[in-house]
């Protein structure tokens, strides 16, 4: 796995290139209403009310004594989600219910969490005897959380303790030539996931290695759908599972 990468993230940056990817693929327009619409939501998430309701999902770090909650994340950064993709973690049943879904030798695959945040998908990931768990986020304050997560966890029921944060931009993340889930909680917007998805598709075929995809709330599974190196074997509303073709 290569080094962490640390860099600075301009809030101008990361919002004109989301506007350029808009122009170049649905137009002024359409890029223009969708850009009121993430402000607006931002703004009605920026809330009293609204951020009372993320400390729902904190029952988890009451548990372990770990920082996950969406509640705790700085203006700054869910700005600059806004443009990316917003952080929120994942619910513990709904996760375990996805990765047993699998029904793989988890020894033999590597976890890698596209978009990590804080870390809660590596933590529980750690359930099962992965050969090792890797997450790669953005945001380099949510990487800092999360290193600081794996260091602090402790849960009688962990299996695996080869635990990585990297803070990377997955467009330049080298994807490991080795039998892979990959798991997406909608993390990217649609340009950025067809270039995940093109460098998955060129891993397969040079490896050739086995891949499952967990993808959680999957808005963009059109992107998936097209692929001609992985085939869809399962899901529900909430999530899809593909594995690769061969």
């Amino acid at each position: 796995m290569p080094s962490p990468i640390r860099f600075h993230l301009s809030l101008v940056g990361a919002a004109r290139q989301w506007w350029q990817d808009g122009i170049e693929q649905h137009g002024f327009w359409r890029t223009l209403w969708k850009f009121l619409r993430e402000v607006w939501g931002f703004l009605l998430e920026s809330t009293p009310e609204r951020r009372r309701r993320r400390y729902g999902d904190v029952e988890y770090d009451w548990d372990y004594r770990v920082d996950t909650t969406s509640a705790t994340i700085s203006f700054r950064d869910r700005l600059l989600g806004t443009f990316h993709s917003p952080y929120q973690a994942t619910e513990p049943s709904l996760f375990h219910e996805m990765v047993s879904s699998l029904n793989i030798d988890y020894r033999q695959f590597t976890f890698l969490d596209l978009g990590s945040g804080k870390g809660r998908t590596l933590l529980m990931a750690s359930d099962y005897p992965f050969r090792k768990i890797v997450g790669v986020e953005l945001l380099p304050e949510l990487h800092r959380v999360a290193e600081e997560n794996i260091r602090k966890y402790r849960s009688g029921r962990q299996k695996c303790f080869a635990l990585e944060s990297i803070c990377a931009d997955a467009r330049q993340f080298v994807l490991p030539q080795e039998p892979i889930v990959l798991y997406l909680f909608n993390p990217f917007p649609e340009s950025l996931l067809k270039q995940v998805m093109v460098k998955l598709e060129h891993t397969i075929r040079d490896g050739p290695v086995s891949v499952y995809v967990l993808y959680h709330n999957p808005l963009l599974e059109p992107i998936l759908v097209k692929s001609t190196v992985l085939k869809k074997i399962g899901g529900t509303p909430q999530y899809v599972v593909y594995r690769s073709a061969a």
